[in-house]
């Protein structure tokens, strides 16, 4: 008997307690009792040693000596002081408190309500655990091997924790309610028959659902999962070799922040939260080798991709369709390899990116995407962001140009936006016939299709000293019958003619012939030209662009 397992009957002042152990209970089970009836942990590893959980789940291994039946208890004897608990003693709380136990059978608490805290330290089941559409407080089941975990529909009230688990045989949480907080760092877990790891679909988590550093072969699925607070998936090394996704959250709803990003173990350094690694604490970067898949996601504050790597084949896709989050910062440090990467009818605040954030061309997709400010974390110069938009665009949309463009007016960078906005006109000039894209280099040429309106005013001043020149050295034209004969003035003769509407007073007093006419026509017209597309740029300088 040890203080720790609170067995024995006369224990305290009170003489002995009601209630015995079953007469069938093994010795490990009846310290399993006295434990439980006092709230203490009936530890049962030698020296209090943590147990290794990688050997293979194979009856031989479990019955080896390290795990022998001075350490074993049956899964039939925790559901009894689960499901029908015996009285606490007096003055205590009753809970199953386990550590260094093996449970052998099946333990099977679907359906049931269990009312103790529990909290299983370093133990190893040697069957699946059934929590079907079981109720309970807080669960806590910390460095457990537990060859399957089914606990579809579980209702807790309070937390539940797996961290350091080892799962080979996949979890199941479709449509769970967890009342605050789902703990799984440093979670292993592997497929299922149907290549499913996690099975999360429907999930409602009160709080935060914190899985970082965890390793899954197979696919995670959280559709249509519903967390009040963050979803961490710091350091998570994600894997699906067998399907399409590794990653499938797509309609959850996060009402705080996504991290798909690098990760530490903050237990161990005593960092919690969102504060940054200590100094010299290695990390480990997300990975996923898989699709992943956040399709009509909501996310309440931000989307965190930071120090990722995405590796994807075939049809797989990193895809955020339609995601909504006032936030979106997307640095992976190294483009996504493989796959496509998609923002298609994506609305997000602000766009926080790098130029080397971003896939080669013909992998990204951005039709319908709809960012309000771009806040890069570096320098992202604005021929690359306009290669951005010729990555996503094979073949020509004018969309993508104008949200960039408006994007860019609205953090005060007008000059930019005009660039943008030329930039679309010569990438639609690429699709046009022949003639209009002829038409378009002489008006790129010219006036820089009027969002370079100051150029215009160069070609008028051009075309004025050519024509001023033309007309000083040919001869004096003969004068028109208006009866009016101003003093020939060759340089406002040829300011005249480009002039619109307004009237010097020269070009009607003068009838020119030959070439001369030919020169005076081409004066006109293209003064008129530039005057038009000078005014439509000021025009936009004035109401900010289009």
């Amino acid at each position: 008997m040890t203080e720790r397992d609170g067995q024995g009957r006369g224990e305290g002042r009170g003489g002995p307690v009601e209630g015995e152990p079953p007469a069938d209970w093994t010795p490990p089970e009846v310290r399993m009792w006295w434990a439980f009836r006092a709230g203490r942990t009936c530890d049962l590893r030698p020296d209090g040693r943590r147990s290794a959980l990688a050997g293979p789940l194979d009856p031989d291994t479990a019955a080896a000596d390290e795990w022998g039946p001075e350490r074993t208890v049956r899964a039939q004897a925790v559901a009894e002081l689960l499901l029908n608990p015996p009285p606490s003693r007096p003055g205590r709380v009753a809970a199953l408190k386990l550590a260094g136990v093996r449970i052998s059978g099946r333990l099977m608490l679907s359906g049931g309500t269990i009312t103790p805290y529990v909290q299983l330290d370093d133990c190893r089941f040697d069957e699946q655990l059934m929590l079907q559409e079981c109720r309970a407080g807080s669960m806590r089941l910390v460095h457990c091997l537990i060859p399957r975990l089914d606990a579809a529909r579980l209702q807790v009230t309070g937390d539940l924790h797996l961290p350091q688990c080892l799962v080979p045989g996949g979890i199941r949480l479709t449509d769970a309610q967890i009342g605050t907080d789902l703990l799984l760092n440093q979670l292993a877990v592997r497929r299922d028959r149907h290549s499913r790891a996690i099975a999360a679909d429907g999930l409602s988590v009160g709080q935060d659902v914190d899985a970082e550093l965890i390793d899954v072969i197979g696919e995670l699925s959280l559709r249509s999962a519903r967390i009040g607070g963050r979803l961490s998936l710091r350091g998570a090394l994600l894997r699906n070799p067998y399907d399409r996704y590794a990653l499938n959250a797509a309609r959850v709803q996060v009402e705080h922040t996504l991290y798909l990003s690098a990760g530490w173990d903050a237990l161990a350094t005593g960092h919690t939260g969102d504060t940054p690694p200590p100094a010299g604490v290695r990390t480990r970067d997300f990975v996923c080798e898989g699709g992943l898949r956040l399709d009509d996601g909501r996310f309440g504050n931000a989307v965190v991709v930071s120090r990722a790597r995405f590796a994807m084949e075939g049809e797989q896709q990193l895809s955020l369709r339609r995601i909504q989050t006032p936030e979106l910062r997307f640095t992976p440090g190294q483009p996504p390899a493989g796959g496509m990467v998609s923002l298609s009818g994506a609305r997000v605040g602000k766009l926080a990116d790098t130029p080397d954030s971003w896939p080669e061309a013909g992998r990204l997709s951005l039709r319908g995407f709809q960012y309000d400010g771009l806040t890069p974390p570096e320098a992202f110069p604005l021929r690359a962001r306009i290669e951005w938009l010729h990555a996503a665009t094979p073949e020509f949309s004018a969309e993508p140009y104008e949200r960039l463009a408006a994007a860019l007016r609205a953090g005060g960078e007008d000059a930019e936006a005009r660039e943008v906005q030329l930039a679309r006109q010569r990438r639609r000039r690429e699709s046009l016939p022949l003639a209009g894209r002829v038409w378009g280099w002489l008006q790129d040429v010219t006036v820089g299709y009027g969002y370079r309106p100051g150029r215009a005013a160069v070609w008028m001043a051009v075309l004025w000293a050519v024509g001023a020149v033309y007309f000083a050295v040919h001869r004096t034209p003969a004068p028109t019958d208006s009866g009016y004969v101003p003093h020939w003035n060759p340089a406002l003769y040829a300011l005249d003619l480009l002039l619109p509407v307004i009237d010097l007073g020269q070009d009607n007093a003068w009838r020119e012939v030959g070439t001369g006419q030919w020169v005076a026509s081409a004066l006109i017209l293209l003064g008129w030209m530039l005057a038009t597309t000078a005014a439509a740029g000021a025009s936009r300088l004035l109401r900010r662009g289009s």
